[in-house]
């Protein structure tokens, strides 16, 4: 399968990723027709042939996460009725986070965004750095997660004093990703360790039994939302001493004052990738899914 046997649709909230997708894939792109009525309704029209065409539906699933979600689902059904071979290409993949019922009663979350998908036509789904890679089996259609964290450390690695860093991870679900990351830079790396409350959602954090004092400590997690996990991190390291907290993250989702909390906390530089496309996306990692699409052929 070549690059020309695919044809990316941007959706609205991923229009400079699917365009640097289509750079490296040398492929086309469809015109699409989209407006925002008042009231926040949708209007899509595909100006482009598509019947019997793969389809990269290039569309992140990032805040305001229903909204992005509705827009995905309309389009992928309009190209799914239209003949064309659906995958969606979701850099960030909302509602990962319940991929499981933790407490009696509550709704799997991604198992439904899984449905929807499948109902609109959604034939294959590919994402960066899921959650949790438990949630991919919850898809009824094949779903795969590709890694960020090489472009990460490549981009820190050309780009940070690296002399006297240490390699954190905030707790124990982020260590596998951390470890690769500190590999990849080839420095040593620490776990914390986080326990959350299922039900007041609180979150504490202790440190290893290592020595920080003088070191600069890059945090690396897949996601910051309220940058809560981040802060207890920092606040925990500046007590051991260490000269400067750096953030790093696959997926900056930052919700409402999140920048603002952790800069309180000392953390002085935000580094992202561009599955969500913020001030702080500084690097691409588009390539990490044209890479897995190119070993489909």
């Amino acid at each position: 399968m070549s690059s020309q046997d695919f044809v990316i649709l941007p959706g609205p909230s991923s229009i400079s990723f699917a365009r640097s997708m289509a750079k490296q894939m040398d492929c086309d792109i469809a015109d699409l027709e989209f407006k925002e009525f008042p009231d926040g309704e949708n209007y899509f029209r595909i100006a482009s042939e598509v019947r019997g065409k793969r389809v990269l539906l290039v569309q992140t699933l990032s805040p305001p996460v229903d909204h992005h979600l509705v827009q995905l689902l309309l389009l992928a059904k309009k190209l799914s009725d239209t003949g064309a071979f659906v995958y969606a290409v979701c850099p960030y993949l909302g509602y990962a986070r319940q991929h499981r019922e933790y407490l009696s009663g509550e709704v799997v979350s991604l198992k439904v965004v899984g449905q929807l998908m499948a109902s609109a036509g959604v034939k294959r789904l590919v994402t960066v750095d899921i959650h949790n890679v438990e949630g991919l089996g919850l898809f009824t259609f094949p779903a795969f997660s590709v890694s960020a964290i090489p472009f990460l450390a490549e981009y820190i690695l050309s780009q940070e004093d690296l002399s006297e860093a240490i390699i954190v991870s905030p707790d124990f679900g982020s260590s596998a990703r951390v470890e690769t990351f500190a590999k990849l830079v080839n420095r040593p790396y620490c776990v914390f360790e986080k326990e959350r409350d299922r039900v007041t959602g609180e979150v504490r954090v202790k440190p290893p039994p290592l020595k920080l004092k003088g070191a600069t400590a890059y945090i690396v997690d897949d996601m910051i939302s309220t940058g809560g996990t981040i802060v207890k991190a920092a606040n925990v390291l500046n007590e051991y001493g260490v000269k400067r907290v750096i953030a790093v993250c696959v997926h900056p989702v930052l919700a409402v004052n999140a920048v603002e909390r952790m800069g309180k906390a000392g953390v002085s530089k935000l580094i992202a990738s561009n599955t969500i496309e913020t001030e702080y996306s500084k690097v691409d990692v588009s390539k990490a899914i044209v890479d897995h699409l190119k070993l489909l052929g």
